[in-house]
């Protein structure tokens, strides 16, 4: 007998180029219709000037900080270009080629994966002159281009070239450009000698000057096709830090996502300072203030601030140059700062996430370093004052978990029990022999034993080479056991009498911190509860039904562009609830879960229909008909004609309780989880299958077939007595319809393999 193993097939597929027409003056496309005749370089940018549009992206203090090209799609007031010219989230202006200024009223359609945004402006009484989208399909090696564009601010340059090939760059197919391309040239036009666009500038090459790269017009094709309009000033307040509750100061790019707020550039204050001072009210003392940290520069600082003034006095504590230091601001520059404490301190975890806390006294400060005291100061300089978040020098720093309180439970445990947990740790068997039940003890005490388990592995990464194998099994410990906690969690879904008060959207939520563990669900959690009280904000209390689902449509698809992810539809943050708010773009499922939640918080009665490889929404209101739902196309009405089409029946074999049954929150998390399985193992990821299928045996406890995917699973990596323990509870269950022998036969081949 051979264990199962994934099999790799590559089909090579030939296909048979287009030949382009012959250079004669005129052509006839595949329509009928005739092509335009081929122009000297020269007609061809007299054709594009008027078109062209400058773009300037205007930063948080109202300067200049980049420009970029833009050019017309439409004669109504539409303007292509790359998302990156404009910045997601950013002011910016348009100015045509003949110095007329457009007024910019809305992002038409925008899309990240692919780099591109459709700007609508206000047309005056002279129409705009919009360029024929040609079909990039048809652009094969050695077709002569021009693209113009205002590389270094040089307006309306134009270059030419050829194209040289269609290279994959990050998993999307770019015209490569035998041509020069610099800053300013973005978001421009690329188009072959008939003046037809085959492409729009976005990069050039790192390694060579003359080479440059195009997104596709067939790409901004299908994003005309299906826009996901916001209006300007919903735009403007992308990632914009929530001025309700931060206040910044001395500059510096502070942007605020669900949970977290990152900040980079150079803060205008003395050593790059910048400072975003919270907005809640200082308790009296005592109190205590914590946040976690994260910087990708350690030469930088960042952390907390407290005591301040508003201006450029205040305390401030904070990892500096792997060091922990605080310090009392007492003026503008480096000579009126006195550094309190300054010494590296072994809790301290370069390039991680560190959690700073500080508890103020009346004649103390003590200052915690991931849950450890590290320093105690009596300075009594300042005594009152905001509180906040601060920056130095051009390090890049995140922020999660602000939290400001009379008292902050400490997060991790005593050290008793992290000695015990320690004892625990070394009696475990070897990572090859270990199985479900030896984990079981120490998911109990999980956030001590993750503690351990993280400071475990930090020592043994500084050890020796030859241990880095043991470091390894550590970390894919601690990962197995956060994800028996997330698991654990997840089993209320299947237990009927937690099932109804379980929450749909923490549970999607749950799933994401699979692959990412410092997620902060409660944050999200907060998040949608904020989005759903702006929608209650818009009508009366006593709105009907149709009434609030007519507002739930006009907030998620009409003012916030959320949208289904076309152009990138396989990828993993897809199923990501929290990918899916900061992104605004989603799976089926995964867009319906949002629109059922938020409409759950509108006392709206939502239920999610799992029709055949599309998820939909179905409204039943208190009297009257039911209505589907697509939220995935921007809340689409759906009649059973439409719903049998998806499903692939006729519509008089469509089958209520067979197709179009309420799927139950079991169900729907199940789904979710099914999609990341398939994802991952179409991309070889073991790691991330075991993680799913530990999720799916929790939502499915009696589902053997997942079992025996996941014994086979720790067969090949090497988890023998993983694999029979999971065999082993095949063959106690006896589920019927299975080949009980063959069960046995594979247990026998896995038993006898040698341990790794």
């Amino acid at each position: 007998m051979q264990l199962p193993r994934t099999m790799t097939m590559l089909v090579l597929v030939l296909l048979a180029a287009h030949r382009l027409p012959a250079d004669d003056a005129t052509a006839i496309t595949p329509t009928g219709q005739t092509e335009p005749p081929r122009r000297s370089a020269a007609e061809v940018v007299k054709q594009l000037r008027p078109s062209l549009a400058t773009i300037r992206a205007t930063g948080r203090s109202g300067g200049e900080v980049g420009i970029g090209t833009g050019f017309v799609v439409a004669e109504d007031g539409l303007i292509a270009t790359n998302l990156h010219v404009i910045g997601e989230g950013r002011s910016f202006t348009i100015e045509m080629a003949d110095g007329r200024k457009l007024t910019p009223t809305a992002v038409h359609a925008s899309d990240r994966s692919v780099d591109l945004a459709v700007i609508r402006v206000a047309v005056d009484d002279q129409p705009l002159v919009p360029l024929q989208l040609g079909d990039s399909d048809l652009a094969d090696q050695g077709t002569a281009v021009v693209a113009m564009g205002n590389p270094w601010g040089l307006q309306n340059s134009v270059v030419n070239g050829v194209v040289s090939a269609k290279r994959e760059v990050e998993g999307q197919e770019l015209l490569q450009l035998a041509m020069p391309v610099e800053p300013g040239n973005s978001g421009g036009p690329v188009v072959d000698m008939r003046g037809n666009v085959l492409g729009i500038v976005n990069m050039k090459s790192a390694i060579q000057r003359n080479i440059g790269f195009a997104v596709q017009s067939n790409v901004l094709k299908v994003l005309l096709e299906k826009p996901n309009p916001v209006p300007i000033d919903r735009w403007l307040n992308i990632g914009a830090i929530d001025t309700k509750q931060w206040v910044p100061l001395f500059g510096g790019d502070w942007r605020q996502e669900a949970g977290k707020i990152k900040v980079s550039g150079t803060g205008q204050g003395f050593g790059g300072r910048s400072l975003c001072l919270s907005a809640l009210e200082t308790p009296e003392v005592p109190f205590e203030l914590a946040v976690s940290v994260k910087m990708d520069d350690e030469s930088g600082a960042a952390g907390l601030v407290f005591h301040s003034d508003g201006n450029n006095k205040h305390y401030g504590f904070y990892p500096s140059s792997g060091k922990i230091r605080l310090s009392c601001f007492r003026g503008p520059t480096v000579y009126s700062w006195q550094v309190l404490h300054d010494r590296p301190h072994d809790q301290y975890r370069p390039g991680q996430w560190n959690d700073l806390k500080i508890r103020v006294e009346k004649d103390k400060l003590l200052c915690y370093l991931n849950g450890q005291l590290v320093l105690e100061s009596r300075d009594t300089t300042f005594t009152s004052g905001r509180v906040g978040l601060a920056k130095f020098r051009q390090t890049v720093a995140e922020f999660k978990k602000f939290t400001l309180a009379k008292e902050i439970p400490a997060v991790v445990t005593d050290p008793a029990e992290v000695d015990r947990v320690t004892r625990q740790l070394d009696a475990l068997p070897t990572y090859t022999t270990l199985t479900q039940g030896d984990l079981e003890p120490l998911t109990e005490s999980a956030p001590a034993t993750l503690a351990v388990l993280s400071r475990q592995s930090q020592e043994i990464e500084d050890q020796a080479k030859q241990l880095s194998q043991k470091a390894d099994q550590l970390r894919q410990l601690a990962e197995e056991i956060q994800t028996r906690v997330i698991a654990k969690q997840l089993s209320a879904f299947a237990d009927p009498e937690q099932m109804e008060q379980a929450d749909l959207f923490r549970g999607a939520m749950l799933i994401a911190t699979l692959d990412q563990v410092e997620l902060d669900v409660d944050g999200y959690v907060a998040e949608l509860d904020r989005m759903a009280d702006e929608i209650r904000k818009t009508f009366e209390d006593d709105a009907d039904g149709i009434t609030r689902l007519k507002m739930l449509d006009q907030y998620l698809f009409a003012d916030h562009g959320y949208h289904g992810s076309r152009f990138d539809f396989y990828h993993r943050a897809n199923s990501y609830m929290n990918r899916v708010i900061d992104d605004r773009e989603g799976l089926p499922i995964t867009l319906s879960v949002l629109y059922m939640e938020l409409g759950r918080r509108l006392d709206l009665n939502l239920q999610g229909v799992g029709l055949p490889r599309h998820f939909v929404v179905r409204y039943v209101p208190g009297e009257g008909e039911s209505q589907l739902i697509d939220p995935f196309e921007s809340g689409k009405r759906l009649t059973r004609d439409d719903a049998a089409r998806i499903v692939g029946v006729a519509t008089e074999n469509l089958q209520d309780e067979i197709h179009l049954h309420a799927a139950t929150k079991q169900e729907i998390l199940s789904r979710i989880l099914a999609n990341l399985d398939n994802l991952a193992d179409r991309d070889g990821d073991k790691s991330g299958r075991l993680r799913y299928l530990e999720a799916r045996i929790a939502l499915q406890p009696d589902a053997f077939r997942l079992r025996g995917m996941r014994a086979v699973l720790h067969a090949e990596m090497g988890r023998r007595a993983a694999a029979l323990a999971d065999l082993d509870w095949i063959l106690d269950a006896e589920p019927p319809g299975l080949d009980i022998e063959q069960v046995r036969r594979m247990r026998a081949f896995i038993e006898r393999q040698p341990l790794r």
